[in-house]
């Protein structure tokens, strides 16, 4: 029998070496979904870092979107001479805007395509160069790929990346929504408070039962914002700006800004703007973005020309009247830079240490409902959106894989499996 022993030690260590493969799959990386079952759409970001130096064209072809659209959802100057081949900084995080669809129930983002080359594999295509926002088996699945060991060179692939809509609001209140990679750094008081929302409401949006977060997690986390009210048949119905930030609309002729702490979109010609159709009000010599103020003893007559969307190459604008109390100051306007050089800690990135629980817990943290109807590959945060529940409750069909809790179960199963072999000589 002793001739066995070897053999029950290898069996025995196998088993160790598989338990513990085994549990540790719990502990993955997890994303916020939004279920869905409308074909509408809505604005939403992804936060990405770039993996090495490319120019602004070749981030903006990385994700099938314009250059423009990049830059301005970045405070960027497209005034900048040759802009677009302006070469980013490699470690720099960018905002990228991006389209949210609804799509088998959940909301995600399709539009980006990427061609594979020699060295790619689907790991590093979701690691190295989305950064984590996608996985090698969600890139497998969509673009029905039998084996991943075998990738063609200059494979069509589709990305598909993580977004979430809820009606574009939080509290209330115009938002748009950016998926965030968790780095090794983060806390998710630092996030928080480097985005402006409340560690209350960012823990209700992503449907959170704790603080723990770990490196890889996909967050769902609201960007204050201002809101249009175009038509519906306007080409850019349903734009929405982040504070901070401006957009170029109506092939390029119209600038719509959203000041850092605004909550009113405000509209003018763009730089840009070279063959466009008329922007002034009709019946009025004003033009678009015009404000007329007269004070009277009633009040203050105020006059304004706004923008009220594109449609069929047709800039639209409204001619609105009002009397109110007092004369509005001039309109604020986003700070606006040149493109960046360098990457630095402050270039919009999340800070390694938590605020004061002062600073990162503020007043209310309440928002949209939702539930969670399957896991992706990677598992999830179910989406809740902010205020539906209090922080750290889940509804009925809401399911969450807690990165903490995988950790502790599978540290606790191969202690006890350790401690039952060491009692027995192994």
């Amino acid at each position: 029998m002793q001739n066995q022993k070897p053999t029950s030690k290898i069996m025995q260590f196998t088993l160790i070496s598989l338990t513990i493969f085994s549990v540790s799959s719990i502990v993955s990386s997890k994303s916020t979904i939004e279920p869905c079952s409308t074909t509408n759409t809505c604005n939403a970001m992804v936060g990405y870092t770039l993996y090495t130096d490319l120019k602004v064209s070749e981030v903006a072809s990385l994700f099938g979107i314009d250059p423009i659209s990049l830059l301005t959802a970045n405070s960027i100057d497209i005034s900048y001479p040759d802009v677009e081949n302006h070469i980013l900084p490699s470690k720099l995080f960018l905002k990228i805007p991006l389209i949210c669809s609804c799509i088998d129930g959940i909301r995600k983002s399709v539009s980006t395509h990427y061609k594979s080359r020699p060295s790619d594999t689907l790991s590093t295509i979701s690691e190295l160069i989305y950064g984590g926002l996608v996985s090698a088996d969600q890139i497998q699945e969509v673009n029905s790929i039998d084996d991943p060991n075998v990738l063609d060179v200059g494979m069509n692939l589709v990305v598909p990346l993580p977004c979430t809509c809820f009606n574009n609001t939080d509290n209330n209140l115009p938002a748009i929504y950016l998926s965030y990679v968790v780095q090794p750094v983060d806390t998710l008081a630092a996030i928080a408070s480097v985005y402006q929302t409340t560690l209350t409401d960012l823990m209700n949006v992503n449907s959170m039962g704790s603080t723990a977060i770990s490196p890889g997690d996909i967050l769902s986390v609201p960007l204050s914002a201002c809101a249009s009210n175009f038509p519906k048949y306007a080409s850019d119905y349903g734009l929405i700006v982040p504070n901070g930030s401006y957009a170029i609309s109506a092939s390029h002729c119209v600038q719509c800004s959203c000041a850092a702490a605004g909550r009113n979109l405000y509209c003018t010609p763009a730089t840009l703007a070279v063959s466009c159709s008329s922007m002034q009000c009709r019946g009025s010599n004003l033009m678009l973005g015009n404000v007329t103020m007269q004070q009277s003893s009633a009040g203050c007559n105020v006059t304004s020309c706004s923008y009220d969307g594109f449609v069929n190459g047709t800039i639209l604008t409204t001619l609105s009247a009002s009397l109110q109390p007092r004369c509005p100051g001039p309109p604020q306007f986003p700070t606006v830079f040149p493109p960046p050089t360098t990457a630095t800690r402050e270039s919009i990135y999340a800070p390694a240490s938590a605020p004061s629980p002062s600073q990162s817990e503020g007043p209310g943290g309440s928002g949209l409902p939702g539930s969670i109807v399957g896991l992706p590959p990677l598992g999830s945060f179910p989406a809740s959106g902010p205020g539906s529940m209090s922080s750290g409750s889940a509804t009925s069909d809401s399911s969450v894989v807690n990165p903490s809790t995988g950790f502790h179960l599978a540290f606790t199963f191969v202690t006890l499996v350790l401690c039952i072999l060491a009692r027995h000589h192994f």
